[in-house]
């Protein structure tokens, strides 16, 4: 969006008062929660004894109706002292506001459809709190050009200028926008009803060898994924190529006094440089998903990986005396980094939302043993993950750690992987389908062993010719 000054600063003003709005709500609920939760544990008919307490307990639809006593007069925040006119912002706006801290606390108390619950919600500062919706009976459209888009907001002052990213559809309903407030501006996401959308249904995939495609997760030097065609794929390491650049922005911004103009200015650039590293890792997501989905396949598997597990930090260790020990933190530290930089966790999501276009699926499986099992052969040989090869003397084959994981995913996912039991400290393999599948894993590999050798070799010709222009 391109608002001029005067609608900057009603947006902002907007802003300020949702994230007001929404804060006051959500101390509201959370004092009658304390209040009260101990008395509803300990004596369940607490309920019965005193109706009118349970009357007066916040909720979606007594909250939003203090809104008409609210905006009668101007809202004082009482530790700024700053005046708020809630009658500015438009009231399906602020009722959105009540809806989002009533979904907030819900999943706080009672978990999500699956039955996970969220954390504590947190109470909104200027930089959390950046969306507001504006239903579609406040919106008019005004013109459309060729790129651009011209709307009249109810009780925003002139028309808003909003750059065209794809031309809109004949006969759409405008169902609501979010205006969303970045470190580069404003941006403005349109929710429309398309009435000759047709309804998708995705048809029901079986998944065969020809079909499907695993993939591992490698974050290992350059590598992002290896697939069970033999393929690698590059990482990207956004924050590892930016971190530098940060950290000095960083460093000035800290010794600029809090509230100058050089501080809010360094501010904004820190900002920026944040957007610029979490756009580049959605972007490199997108490309890469892209990629995997246009090798034909209709059903991908891959690692059911615990983000949260895996970049935990290592327990404590103190000894006799309570002095700690060291426990390898620092080098999980930087590991931790990595995990993170890779963002495994939206380029999987994604590539859920691009394969289901193209009437693919995507199916999380099971990753035990799976780096660590050779794919053609019931041996255990990449027991270290310094392993990174493993050169089979009885194939003549050399087998790359990763490649073979992916495979032994997709082997997974097609129920053709061993079933392994602990048995007195001693995994065994108790019953094998890897017969079955050898010859086509032997070739999958051997072409993998020589698509290497190739680009080996190429590399050391023109390494070889630069000496030699050199000499």
């Amino acid at each position: 969006m391109y608002p001029d000054t005067n609608q900057k600063l009603e947006l902002n003003e907007w802003l300020r008062i949702c994230q007001y709005w929404y804060n006051w709500q959500l101390g509201e609920r959370f004092t009658w929660w304390q209040d009260n939760n101990l008395q509803l544990k300990s004596f369940p008919w607490w309920k019965e004894l005193f109706p009118p307490l349970f009357d007066t307990k916040p909720d979606y639809y007594n909250q939003k109706a203090q809104l008409p006593t609210i905006k009668q007069d101007l809202k004082k925040v009482w530790h700024s002292g700053e005046l708020l006119d809630f009658k500015a912002v438009p009231s399906q706006t602020l009722q959105d506001v009540s809806k989002r801290v009533d979904l907030a606390f819900s999943r706080f108390l009672k978990g999500d459809s699956d039955g996970k619950k969220s954390g504590k919600p947190r109470f909104k500062n200027a930089a959390s709190f950046r969306t507001i919706r504006i239903e579609g009976q406040a919106v008019t459209v005004e013109r459309v050009e060729k790129d651009w888009l011209f709307l009249s907001i109810s009780k925003l002052k002139g028309w808003l200028k909003v750059r065209l990213h794809r031309p809109l559809p004949d006969g759409f309903t405008l169902k609501n926008i979010l205006v969303t407030k970045k470190a580069d501006g404003f941006y403005c996401t349109i929710a429309l009803d398309d009435p000759t959308v047709p309804v998708f249904n995705l048809d029901e995939v079986v998944p065969t060898w020809e079909n499907s495609l695993g993939m591992d997760a490698v974050l290992h030097e350059n590598d992002y994924l290896a697939t069970s065609d033999g393929e690698k794929l590059p990482s990207l390491k956004s924050f590892r190529k930016s971190q530098d650049r940060l950290a000095k922005v960083s460093r000035r911004k800290a010794a600029k006094k809090k509230g100058s103009a050089k501080r809010r200015k360094l501010t904004n650039r820190e900002a920026r440089e944040h957007q610029r590293i979490a756009r580049s890792r959605k972007d490199h997501a997108y490309k890469t998903a892209h990629k995997i989905v246009r090798t034909g396949k209709k059903v991908f598997f891959h690692e059911d990986l615990n983000l949260r597990g895996l970049t935990k930090r290592n327990k404590a260790k103190k000894d006799d005396d309570g002095n700690f020990l060291p426990n390898g933190q620092s080098a999980k530290s930087g590991l931790n980094k990595s995990w993170l930089d890779a963002g495994f966790g939206q380029f999987f999501t994604t590539l859920d939302y691009i394969a289901a276009k193209a009437g693919a699926v995507v199916v999380k499986v099971n990753p035990a043993y799976t780096s660590q099992l050779l794919a053609y052969r019931d041996e255990f040989i990449f027991t270290d993950c310094g392993i990174r090869e493993y050169f089979d003397l009885k194939e003549l084959l050399n087998v790359d750690r990763d490649v073979n994981a992916s495979i032994n995913i997709m082997r997974v996912g097609l129920g053709l992987f061993p079933t392994i039991k602990s048995r007195k400290g001693k995994l065994v393999i108790t019953t094998s389908a890897t017969a079955s599948t050898m010859k086509v894993v032997l070739q999958i590999l051997r072409k993998h062993g020589e698509a290497s050798q190739n680009f080996i070799d190429r590399m050391g010709e023109a390494h070889t010719l630069s000496l030699l222009e050199c000499g």
